[in-house]
């Protein structure tokens, strides 16, 4: 098992969790707010459904990679880390919509993608 692969895909995981947290549970919190530049209250409350959505996509994509390191870890390596890649893949994949369709938000795309790309690197040498 490729452990260093796996522990930034944990940590991408984490990483999202916390982004589900933000989007969907503390949305209108002031620095949330401040987090994604929503400037009031009432535009927070007015986008809190598309965000509370994009929450949970954050949060799937965790769950995945969670659930592709623990079968991994438990025998089954080929599905483990299909699901790794899968879960880590897409997180890229976001970051990089992210980049395209928003330049001014770069850093936030970079947070968002920069442990999945390394753990994504590091699996695939690994599987080389």
């Amino acid at each position: 098992m490729n452990v260093a692969g796996y522990i930034f895909a944990a940590l991408a995981a984490v990483v999202h969790v916390y982004i589900f947290v933000l989007e969907s549970i503390l949305w209108t919190a002031p620095k949330t707010r401040a987090t994604f530049g929503v400037k009031s209250e009432e535009e927070a409350l007015t986008i809190k459904p598309l965000a509370f959505n994009q929450g949970f996509y954050n949060l799937f994509l965790a769950v995945v990679t969670v659930i592709g390191i623990v079968i991994a870890a438990t025998g089954s390596a080929a599905v483990g880390i299909t699901l790794v890649l899968a879960g880590t893949g897409s997180m890229v994949a976001a970051g990089l919509v992210l980049i395209l369709s928003s330049p001014d938000k770069a850093r936030a795309a970079v947070v968002q993608m920069l442990f999945p790309a390394i753990a994504v690197i590091l699996l695939v040498i690994h599987l080389l």
